[in-house]
């Protein structure tokens, strides 16, 4: 039966029973997981890492860990646990510097921004190289203050998750937003003969087209899609 640990025994708390060498192997560990779990956030592509940057987001993970086994496990040598600690803060600086001085670091530890939306449509293209699905998009649009499509020039997912939107100064036809579609869904739109302008908006990704070339079920060159709806404009808001 294992004897209960000896409260401040000092040798147990520093340096437990492993020799010396064992500050080599973790180094090693912590170089392994540190670099495995940067590349598993770089895979989800940044959007759980939000206000931190990729090297603050691994300092929390890394520190977390270290010290939260260190306060709670009597048989985890504290020398052991300070050892991790500074190799992980050593890391964040080394990567900190080099983000500061070479523009491939920062590219591949921190990512680069990403097109979703041009001219009111989503690009297909860039939610697929994020992971992020149209209503993904459009919901954070719409905390933005989006209510139609026509109203976006251009938005990036840029490398920490956060999505930087630019407004055409003067609103244009495109996909309505607000409501959203699972609340009230656009109406359908299947006659070219009463589209708003002779034009038809996909009702997956805003494209918009000349509606006889594509109603009733025409497909969208964007999305594939086949299902269609009138754009509408968002009025300009009046100068008080």
């Amino acid at each position: 039966m294992d004897q209960p640990p000896i409260p401040f025994d000092l040798a147990r708390m520093f340096l437990g029973d492993a020799p010396p060498l064992f500050f080599l192997e973790i180094l090693v560990r912590t170089l392994i997981v540190y670099i495995y779990t940067m590349g598993l956030i770089r895979w989800i592509g940044g959007r759980g890492v939000a206000q931190l940057s990729m090297v603050e987001f691994l300092l929390v993970i890394a520190l977390g860990s270290a010290v939260g086994d260190a306060a709670f496990y009597p048989d985890v040598p504290l020398l052991h646990a300070l050892a991790v600690i500074t190799i992980v803060v050593l890391l964040n600086k080394g990567l900190d510097w080099l983000i500061l001085h070479y523009d491939t670091a920062k590219r591949t530890i921190d990512g680069v921004p990403v097109a979703i939306v041009e001219d009111g449509r989503l690009l297909r293209a860039g939610m697929e190289q994020r992971s992020i699905g149209a209503a993904e998009v459009i919901s954070s649009l719409r905390q933005n203050g989006v209510r139609n499509l026509g109203e976006v020039e251009h938005a990036f997912m840029e490398g920490d998750g956060v999505m930087s939107i630019f407004r055409f100064n003067d609103p244009r036809p495109g996909l309505q937003i607000v409501p959203p579609a699972e609340v009230r869904r656009p109406a359908a739109l299947t006659d070219p003969a009463v589209a708003p302008e002779g034009k038809a908006c996909c009702l997956g990704c805003g494209t918009l087209e000349e509606a006889v070339a594509v109603l009733p079920d025409g497909l969208c060159p964007e999305c594939g899609g086949c299902e269609w709806t009138a754009p509408v404009t968002r009025p300009a808001h009046k100068a008080e």
